[in-house]
């Protein structure tokens, strides 16, 4: 059930960030990993390149540059077996 609510979160926002997984869902970012390996499986999700700090303070998360986007045919949504 909630794979397939991740899944529909990425597809309606396109792109999202771990963190912003975390906040939405109150799953740790070490189970939502597992979560989207399985999306990125089925070629449903893909992680984008890794993310780059601005340089500046340095204070930036690993979770909060860690994004994936929705890769499935726009057609593919909750309906869709995981």
């Amino acid at each position: 059930m909630i794979l397939s609510e991740i899944q529909n979160f990425i597809k309606q926002q396109g792109k999202t960030s771990i963190a912003e997984l975390e906040a939405k869902f109150k799953i740790d970012s070490s189970a939502l990993r597992g979560m989207l390996e399985k999306l990125i499986r089925k070629g449903r999700v893909k992680k984008m390149g890794e993310g780059q700090k601005c340089g500046g303070c340095k204070s930036c998360a690993p979770e909060a540059i860690e994004f994936y986007e929705w890769a499935g045919n726009s057609k593919t949504g909750s309906s869709t077996t995981l």
